[in-house]
């Protein structure tokens, strides 16, 4: 009788011992699973909001942004065909400097919607963000595809 109360004891110890080396197995392969990282799917997309935040930061630590800058020019030229044309020359070149793959650079209020800059195709564009920013009278936005 007593032997078969020890092996009892046996058996169940040893069914304790493989069920914690399961659960510790089982936990520690959970552990070890390395998480997904959805961020370099978007490593190298600029938001609009990004890029405009970089156009109406401040140039070089003086007190101009970009924004104001293409402003003062519209501005002093009267809104006039050649100052239009400047700033969207100096736009397309600041926007292309940051490498964006399509962009639609306009003004909203003064210029009735004039696009200053762009690169692509609008009218395919899916999935479209849209980043707006005022100085003085302007209203600038930026759309980004």
């Amino acid at each position: 009788m007593l032997d078969n109360k020890g092996s009892f004891y046996i058996t169940d110890a040893i069914l304790a011992i493989f069920l914690l080396l399961m659960v510790s197995l089982i936990v520690n392969a959970a552990i070890s699973i390395p998480a997904s990282d959805y961020s370099y799917e978007s490593k190298d997309i600029r938001t609009a909001q990004d890029v405009m935040e970089l156009l109406s930061g401040k140039i070089e630590f003086t007190d101009r942004t970009f924004l104001g800058k293409i402003s003062d020019m519209l501005k002093e030229g009267k809104n006039s065909k050649q100052s239009v044309r400047d700033v969207s020359s100096i736009s397309k070149d600041k926007l292309d400097s940051y490498k964006i793959k399509n962009y639609r650079f306009s003004e909203n209020n003064v210029l009735k919607g004039k696009v200053l800059a762009f690169k692509g195709d609008y009218e395919k564009a899916s999935n479209v963000d849209v980043a707006t920013r005022d100085y003085g009278d302007y209203s600038y936005s930026l759309s980004v595809w």
